[in-house]
């Protein structure tokens, strides 16, 4: 079983080099690249059944006993991220494919999306495993320099821009990053996870807050945290539709990983964190606002990507059983749900030619399918019931009132009244794009670049991979019982330590 844990990390990896040699055979291309990522999504299922019933599976790489060497652990909320990243990622490269088979033709070969993607999928899956923090440094690297290629492949003057934003940010962050890591080793001696959380404790308190605060900051800039968020509304729209919809899907919620396993296992919390709390509901109000100020489709969906990110943190600051189980949810819902949304996005701006809401109309009369496509993921997203945003909110809007102080109580109105602004921010999109009269497609204004619009030319494997994403969604909902108790006994997991700590350490791991 320990070896499972190492192949979502080593089989994408191998995948993307396979691709390259296979660069004269495109069929061979999309195929190792489905079955891979199929592969990867049974093993992460494999791996979610046997951590729930039997604990923490770890791999420790090297030679070396831990807290030295390389360590893999799957755990209950690592194998649950992973698996549901993995429906994804293969839902968005079957969308993908479909895609470059419409534009470019079954004989076009891919030498630089796909190799990259599959990195890209390699570093999301190591960030979920890894146990140390230099590890996932080193995760968030592969990850960023597989998008950057990404974002920035068959560009125009305008992308170039934005994608150089994104660059430069994530730059930036990785500095900060990597100064932590450096700050949290001179302070403890150790990088693994689970030997910090027992290090972290003997600190001074002055040193555990200013470390503590300084994760926040390196991994709010990841997750897109107002104020940290600036850098998302002016990179992801600009990219084509599949990128978007995985970074919006995965990169940010990777980051809010992160803030989950550091803060609830590394910094131990016995109440709710007031200063959390209020970054929590300026990101749900500065992103509602600032979405329902967009007329750009993809623009006013990154800032509803933004404002929702609030919700996780809403349930992370209160560090209650019950808030951690909302987050775990709402994690899961959301991933599927804007991953889903900006596809359907991708679909209607090739149809209408223009992601201006005041320049298309008229997509549910021309193309009944899309409108369900896009109705049914945005309704999840206001928390609708019965969908699945809904069963995820009343979790967090729960543990908000159980913790009963005046923040949790401010921070619980603020999420009610985004998510009545996320449904204004979505029925705009809905009448300005499906309603109305049917309207002719604007033509593409850079048909040279990546990103084509205007065609009105989908695939069947695009709707498909979308019609996925939605059903994915739907189940979320349908499965909300067990989706919930094993949350909650993630969520356990989380505020104990115990088991994850032992899983690692070994017997007398808590010392």
């Amino acid at each position: 079983m320990t070896t499972l844990v190492s192949l979502p990390v080593l089989l994408p990896l191998l995948a993307a080099a396979l691709s390259l040699v296979a660069r004269r055979s495109p069929a061979a291309q999309r195929l190792l690249g489905v079955l891979v990522l199929t592969a990867i999504a049974a093993v992460a299922a494999v791996l979610l059944v046997h951590v729930d019933e039997q604990g923490p599976v770890v791999l420790q790489l090297g030679g070396h006993a831990p807290p030295f060497g390389i360590t893999l652990i799957a755990d209950r909320l690592s194998a649950l991220l992973l698996l549901v990243s993995a429906v994804v990622t293969l839902a968005v490269l079957i969308f993908s494919i479909g895609q470059r088979i419409v534009d470019y033709g079954r004989g076009t070969t891919s030498t630089a999306f796909l190799p990259m993607y599959l990195v890209l999928c390699a570093g999301v899956s190591m960030a979920y495993l890894t146990g140390d923090l230099f590890n996932l440094f080193v995760a968030f690297e592969i990850m960023l320099s597989a998008s950057y290629v990404l974002i920035t492949r068959r560009s125009n003057a305008p992308r170039v821009r934005a994608g150089m934003t994104y660059v430069i940010v994530s730059l930036t962050s990785s500095l900060l990053f990597l100064t932590m890591v450096a700050l949290v080793y001179a302070a403890t001696g150790t990088v693994n996870m689970a030997d910090l959380a027992v290090r972290v404790a003997e600190l001074p308190e002055g040193v555990k807050t200013v470390l503590g605060l300084l994760v926040v900051v390196v991994f709010g800039i990841k997750a897109a945290l107002v104020p940290l968020h600036f850098w998302l509304p002016d990179s992801y729209p600009t990219a084509p539709a599949p990128i978007t919809a995985v970074f919006a899907g995965l990169l940010t919620k990777v980051g809010v990983y992160a803030l989950i396993r550091t803060q609830a296992l590394v910094f131990d919390h016995d109440a709710s964190w007031t200063l959390l709390l209020v970054v929590a509901v300026l990101t749900m109000i500065v992103g509602v606002l600032g979405a329902i100020a967009q007329n750009d489709i993809n623009r006013l969906m990154s800032f509803l990507l933004v404002s929702h990110i609030g919700y996780m943190l809403f349930g992370l600051a209160l560090f209650t059983v019950i808030g951690l189980t909302g987050v775990i949810l709402y994690v899961v819902h959301h991933i599927i749900v804007q991953a889903a949304l900006f596809l359907v996005s991708g679909v209607v701006t090739r149809h209408t030619g223009t992601v201006s809401l005041r320049d298309m109309s008229g997509v549910a009369k021309a193309y009944p399918l899309v409108a369900v496509l896009f109705a049914v993921p945005a309704l999840s997203l206001a928390g609708i019931p019965p969908f699945s945003g809904f069963v995820a909110k009343i979790a967090l809007l729960r543990a908000g009132a159980e913790v009963a102080t005046p923040t949790a109580y401010l921070v619980t109105a603020g999420a009610v009244l985004t998510s009545l602004l996320t449904l204004y921010a979505v029925a705009k999109i809905w009448v300005g794009s499906f309603w109305g009269r049917e309207c002719p497609p604007h033509p593409d204004p850079d048909p040279t670049d990546e990103v084509t619009v205007g065609t009105g030319a989908t695939s069947r494997p695009m709707l498909l991979a979308t019609g996925g994403l939605v059903v994915a969604g739907v189940a979320v909902a349908v499965l909300a019982g067990p989706l919930s108790a094993i949350s909650e006994r993630a969520a356990n997991d989380l505020l104990d330590g115990g088991a994850y700590r032992e899983a690692v350490l070994g017997q007398g791991g808590d010392r």
